[in-house]
This record gives structure tokens, C-alpha cells and sequence, in this order.
């Protein structure tokens, strides 16, 4: 086999930006391709390819600059992949991976398939799908779009069939998947890597917080039982086998109030909850996926310090960050800026992640929270 020293990416946000980092370090040559010229991933790669994701003629471009592909982040193109597979460039993972992660209906069934416990859910296209859905899974419930959504976008709770009707209006069409709400405990993800050699390695669970779909805070290891994380990260095992994932990727667990661990999502490649690994281990969950694509070692996980990190998110006031200097007074904040150019509200612009010594307890993520709100947007 030829040996690897061009890697593509399709996607130039922020999770291309710290793969291409550790790549480039590595020293692999990393050319991205995303329709906005300047990107994040495109500021540190060799190249970018300005084109849409759907441009065939750009996405074999890609392919003849590079020896591997990737993604990161799977609303993407499915052609496309399919294109690249068709003409015989190595794509990882494969378009079997996106097509179930691309779909809530798919990924669940799935899940189910390989043993795995989810809430319970269907799959509604019309009125009388979601009339039979209320009477079998009943209230409350959320409803989301199978396909596209992210970051609480295309989701509506519902606790009467009165607002899922109306939720069913607002999707305008859209296929949607009705899932049964249930008291959580806590929200998990692990975040874990796979190569071709079907060797695992599993970083420590993690607990994050949510506002409104939107991660903003995760807390590494997670607050939780040893059964509970082992359980979890056996789980993890059984989604990146089952599916025969190459590269690091991320599922996401509810908690139950009961103690039921329930997937909820999976991503196939690096996760906003895994940004911790940068500063806390020797080998981040970025480094973990080039070494995979690259059929490289894995390095088993190790943790250095526990970790507190915060998603810095646009308020649509400004575009300077404000509040830094104040912010890094804390020798225990490591700061990350992604180079988009605009805060708009509620979009991911940075973050950064506290390093703990001991347990995270309320104090840490009390002092986590001070340092947070020390930033603020604002024009020149």
C-alpha cells in the first residue's frame, strides 16, 4: 500500500481545524475542501478546496491530492463519499457508517439491532403516524427531523398531541423520528477509536450539559458509577465494531433516572465533547483518528489532570472577544479560538477547557463558570 502523506478532509470547521493541527504536526500534509472561502480547518491546512459539498468534479479533486479521506462532521454529501468509494480513493470511514449516522431512524434501529438500549421511538411521516405514536409512546415527548438536524436544531418537545401536531407542521415534510422523553440523571458520551485492526481504545466517559441542543459544558471523567462508566464504554466497544468504524468517534448516552444507559446519538469522527483530550492527555482524540486513518499504533488513554471544558458560544453583539487577559489570569485555562469570523448568536467560537487536580466537584465547576462569564462580545 501506498504510504499515507496527503490527508483530505471534507469540512473546514472547527474539528478539521484541530485534526489538521495534530496532523500537520504528525507530519502529514492535510488538504480540506468547504464552500466558505478562509475556513477554520482551511486557515492551518497546505490547501483548500473552495467548493460545495455536493461538487462532484471538486470531491475527486480531492480525492487525486490525497492518499485518505475523512470528514468532520457527517451532514455531508452521501454521493460524494460514494463517489470517492466508486473510484477506488479510501474514504474512512465508509459510506456504510454515514448513511446509518446520517439518519435518527437508521442509528436507532441500529442500536436496537446490536443489542443496545435506546428510548422508545417512531418513525412518523404523517398524521396518522403521529397519532399512533402519541397512543403507543405517549407524552412528553421530543420530536426531531431524521435527517440534518444538529445542535437542537430541528427538534420540538411535546407534551400533548395538540404541540405535536404542531411540531409535525413545522417540520414542513420532513420525516421525522418521535421519541419518548424519560427523567435523566445525567447526559454521557465517549468518546472512542477504532483501526482497522479492530483494536479499541476508549477515553474516560464523559458528562456534559446542554442549553437548548447546544453543548455547553463537559466534565471529564463523568460524575457517575464505575458499573455506569464501564457500561458505557462497552457500549462504545459494540457501536464501532458493529458498524466496523475506522477512526475516532463519539456515542452519546442518556442516564435515566432509574439507572437505564440509553444511546442517544452517534458521531462518527471527533466529538465537541472529546475537545478535552487536547490538554489533558498525551494523545487527543484528534491525534487517536490520524492514527487510525493512518494505521498507525493507538495510544491507550491516559488522563494527566481531570478536566472542565466550556464551549464559548456568539451572542450576535460583536465579533471580539472580549474579557481574554481576565480569562487566562486562571493558570489552569487553556484557550481555544476557531478563527470564524463572525459570533453569530449561538454559534461555536471557541473554548476552553480547566484543568482540575482531584475529583470535579461544585466548587471547580462553580470557579469553571466564574471564568466563563468573563467573556463577553463586542465591537472594536
Amino acid at each position: 500500500m501506498k504510504p499515507i502523506e496527503t490527508i483530505g478532509i471534507i469540512g473546514g470547521g472547527q474539528l478539521g481545524r484541530m485534526f489538521t493541527l495534530d496532523a500537520k504536526r504528525m507530519g502529514y500534509c492535510v488538504v480540506t475542501l468547504d464552500p466558505q472561502e478562509h475556513s477554520p480547518c482551511g486557515q492551518v491546512a497546505d490547501e483548500q478546496i473552495v467548493a460545495a459539498y455536493s461538487d462532484l468534479v471538486a470531491i475527486e479533486e480531492l480525492g487525486r491530492r490525497s492518499d485518505v479521506i475523512t470528514y468532520e462532521f457527517e451532514n455531508i454529501d452521501i454521493e460524494a463519499v460514494r463517489r470517492l468509494e466508486a473510484l477506488s480513493y479510501r474514504v474512512t470511514p465508509g459510506s456504510r457508517v454515514l448513511r446509518v449516522t446520517q439518519d435518527r431512524l437508521l442509528e436507532k434501529e441500529f442500536a436496537r439491532e446490536a443489542g443496545l438500549a435506546t428510548t422508545g421511538f417512531a418513525r412518523v411521516r404523517d398524521g396518522a403516524d403521529l397519532a399512533r405514536a402519541a397512543r403507543q409512546i405517549g407524552f412528553p415527548a421530543i420530536l426531531k427531523t431524521a435527517r440534518g438536524g444538529y445542535d437542537g436544531k430541528g427538534q420540538w418537545q411535546a407534551d400533548s398531541l395538540d404541540r405535536a401536531r404542531a411540531a409535525l407542521s413545522a417540520a414542513g415534510g420532513a420525516e421525522l423520528i418521535y421519541e419518548r422523553m424519560v427523567p435523566l440523571e445525567c447526559e454521557l458520551s465517549v468518546i472512542a477509536t477504532r483501526n482497522a485492526h479492530d483494536e479499541i481504545v476508549t477515553y474516560p466517559v464523559a458528562e456534559n450539559s446542554h442549553d437548548r441542543g447546544i453543548l455547553t459544558m463537559t466534565i471529564a471523567p463523568a460524575r457517575v458509577s464505575e458499573r455506569t462508566a464501564d457500561r458505557a464504554r462497552a457500549a462504545a466497544e459494540t457501536v464501532g465494531r458493529s458498524l466496523e468504524i475506522v477512526g475516532t468517534y463519539c456515542v452519546e448516552f442518556f442516564l435515566s433516572t432509574g439507572g437505564e444507559l440509553l444511546l442517544n446519538e452517534i458521531a462518527p469522527r471527533p466529538h465537541n465533547s472529546g475537545h478535552y483530550t487536547i490538554d489533558v492527555t498525551p494523545c487527543s482524540q484528534y491525534e487517536q483518528h490520524v492514527r487510525a486513518i493512518c494505521d498507525l499504533p493507538l495510544s491507550p488513554p491516559r488522563l494527566l489532570a481531570n478536566a472542565i471544558m466550556m464551549n464559548v458560544l456568539g451572542d450576535g453583539k460583536g465579533d471580539h472577544l472580549a474579557g481574554v487577559p481576565d480569562l487566562l489570569t486562571d493558570p489552569s485555562i487553556v484557550l481555544h479560538v476557531y478563527g470564524k469570523r463572525h459570533a453569530i448568536s449561538r454559534r461555536k467560537m471557541g473554548h476552553f477547557t480547566m484543568l482540575v487536580d482531584g475529583p470535579v466537584d461544585e466548587a471547580a465547576i462553580a470557579r469553571a463558570r466564574a471564568a466563563h462569564s468573563k467573556l463577553s462580545w463586542t465591537t472594536w
